[in-house]
């Protein structure tokens, strides 16, 4: 039967066209990466025919087995990626080739845009959008297509400069089922016609593909085989180099770095099931998404299921992989999945094999693990909030800048082993800009005495740190909150501590000053933990410290933050002359300069910037005409 229909022409969504422009204009070290992306949805597609299949085998037809097959025709510089997989009917055609809304296409070109040539590969992986990495290689791409079960077939094509149309194919000329793409290749891509470019690629990037890719070096030829389709995961560990697990990993995440771990085991007894996950050298783009999905793909007897199960917690979304079990039913729906107990036994499994093996890998690969500690470290401490259940595991993973570790990192095992004498807690300064914390004045009694502090920057810090208990025995502490206690602790330089008493003008200048104040802050008390500024604020010992009672302010979970206190110095000059003073106007301005010069310091503004002003001008005013 022929068709003669007319085309319909349609135009690319607007980013599309400026994609496609720059994807064809811009300069890649690797453009194989095209032939990687084509096949890999080759294999979706074949992969979504079988999961359907389950319900309905009469979509296999006279053809169950799948296959993924690569011809060349390089008299004509054709190429041609075809399967016999789900096949596209009309509409989805026009969605899945004519836009690219869901696939992150305006943070892609953002990147391409500044990205040198090395890149490429990478970003066409990161973003999926690899089937638009065709029009590299080629001045005109045509996609038949026939889904499953369907008496129709589709032609797209294109030249990638803005426009594409969409007609009925003959379907003589279709696929039984499945979809057909044929590359015209550009004059400078006629490689890719060549066997031995063709084999190369397949093997170093593809020849994991849980589908069999075969391969027609010219018209009329017989069909090659590339590789067997045969599922890596299945094979024994020590038959497995780290090259094809570095090839798998690609194939699974659809980036192009190199995986920094990975984790394979096979778990028996009451449940039986296969994971091969990995973790990536570099962040996946997805990483903070609101969502924060997992990415491991669940498969039931090599048969893909889904990619949305929950498998791993969601502080654990970095890792790509796959699980496979046998315990499932084929026929199992994806929305009965989330239900199941047998999954929440895998994820409790998976989950603890991940973390014992990161574990592992802090021991004896530090820097690997520093690696990934960079990258990941602000996620895996969303599981410090989240999983109470493995929280104290959690805190042995954790790595934290400190007052005393410079620009690395530290364990709370090496924190506690570095305690000093009478010290009785682990102590943490949070806030939202690493420098600035790490200056902070309420710092300065501690390391005056060598006291280790934790600098928490992360926004989930304020959460876990509020709630943990403790470590190894020793409770989490704020310097920002409550009394610091650090008499008992001895000075660096031999020093006696400085006497909590303070003389009469100090007190009167306190209470004073609290008096004053009372409308601003809870209290006005002499700080064992200054020794170098004038002032500070902190919280009281009950409630959030100071960085977690901005976070509940600024979110609106209460109506404005708690008054803080206020710490002076008692043996800083300039309180000592401030003590002196008796104008109660000037002690009445300088009281409350003080302690905007606390909110400064502690990363906030004056509460009234004219008040704060017109107090300054008073004061140089003040100041000249005494001299």
């Amino acid at each position: 039967m022929t068709t003669t229909a007319t085309a319909e022409h349609r135009s690319f969504e607007a980013d599309v066209s400026r994609l496609l422009h720059m994807m064809v204009h811009s300069v890649y070290s690797d453009r194989d990466v095209f032939l990687r992306e084509l096949i890999s949805n080759a294999a979706d597609a074949c992969e979504k025919l079988r999961y359907e299949a389950i319900g309905k085998p009469e979509l296999l037809g006279e053809e169950p087995k799948l296959a993924i097959t690569i011809s060349t025709d390089p008299e004509a510089g054709k190429l041609t990626i075809a399967d016999n997989g789900i096949g596209m009917s009309h509409d989805e055609m026009i969605e899945a080739l004519g836009t690219i809304a869901r696939s992150g296409t305006r943070s892609f070109m953002e990147r391409v845009a500044t990205a040198d040539g090395k890149d490429g590969a990478q970003l066409i992986g990161q973003f999926g959008v690899g089937f638009y990495s065709a029009f590299m290689v080629a001045t005109k791409v045509e996609v038949v297509s026939r889904r499953a079960d369907s008496a129709e077939a589709w032609t797209w094509s294109s030249d990638g400069k803005g426009e594409f149309s969409v007609a009925p194919s003959p379907l003589e000329e279709a696929p039984a089922r499945g979809t057909r793409v044929t590359l015209h290749l550009l004059e400078d891509a006629k490689s890719y016609a060549e066997r031995w470019t063709l084999e190369r690629i397949v093997k170093e990037q593809s020849g994991h593909v849980p589908v069999p890719i075969s391969l027609i070096t010219e018209p009329g030829a017989d069909a090659v085989a590339l590789s067997d389709g045969a599922a890596l995961w299945t094979k024994p560990k020590s038959e497995i180099t780290k090259d094809e697990y570095a090839d798998f990993y690609r194939s699974v995440a659809g980036q192009y770095d190199e995986p920094a771990a990975t984790i394979h085991f096979r778990a028996e007894g009451l449940h039986e099931y296969t994971a091969l996950a990995f973790v990536p050298g570099a962040r996946p783009f997805d990483l903070f998404d609101a969502d924060r999905k997992g990415r491991i793909k669940l498969y039931v007897k090599r048969v893909f299921i889904t990619d949305e199960a929950e498998l791993l917690p969601r502080y654990l979304r970095f890792v790509r992989g796959i699980v496979d079990t046998a315990d499932l039913p084929l026929n199992v729906s994806r929305e009965m999945i989330q239900d199941s107990p047998l999954l929440a036994a895998i994820k409790k499994g998976v989950t603890s094999r991940v973390l014992a093996d990161l574990a592992k890998l802090a021991e004896q690969e530090p820097d690997t693990f520093r690696l990934i500690w960079d990258n990941f470290g602000v996620v895996i401490k969303e599981g410090l909030y989240e999983d109470f259940q493995r929280r104290d595991q959690l805190l042995g993973l954790a790595r934290f800048r400190t007052t005393a570790s410079g620009e690395g990192w530290r364990s709370l095992k090496d924190y506690v082993g570095a305690l000093k004498e009478n010290q009785t807690a682990i102590y943490y300064i949070a806030g939202d800009d690493a420098s600035r914390i790490a200056s902070s004045p309420q710092l300065e009694g501690f390391r005056a005495r060598g006291i280790e502090v934790l600098l928490l920057s992360d926004p989930i810090d304020s959460f876990w740190a509020s709630t943990a208990p403790d470590f190894e025995g020793k409770p989490f502490k704020s310097v920002t909150q409550g009394a610091a206690d650090l008499g008992l602790i001895p000075l660096l330089d031999g020093t006696a501590p400085p006497s909590a008493e303070t003389s009469e003008k100090i007190s009167a200048l306190l209470a004073s000053m609290k008096e004053i104040l009372a409308e601003e802050v809870a209290d006005v008390r002499s700080s064992d933990r200054l020794t170098e500024s004038a002032v500070c604020l902190v919280a009281s010992d009950k409630g959030p410290d100071r960085q977690f009672e901005r976070l509940l302010s600024a979110a609106g979970r209460v109506d404005s933050a708690a008054k803080p206190i206020l710490e002076v110095n008692p043996r800083h000059a300039m309180i000592s002359a401030i003590a002196s003073a008796e104008d109660q106007a000037l002690r009445n301005d300088l009281a409350h300069l003080l302690l905007d010069t606390a909110r400064v310091l502690d990363g906030e503004r004056p509460t009234d910037a004219n008040a704060f002003a017109e107090r300054l001008n008073r004061l140089v005013t003040r100041s000249f005409g005494d001299s």
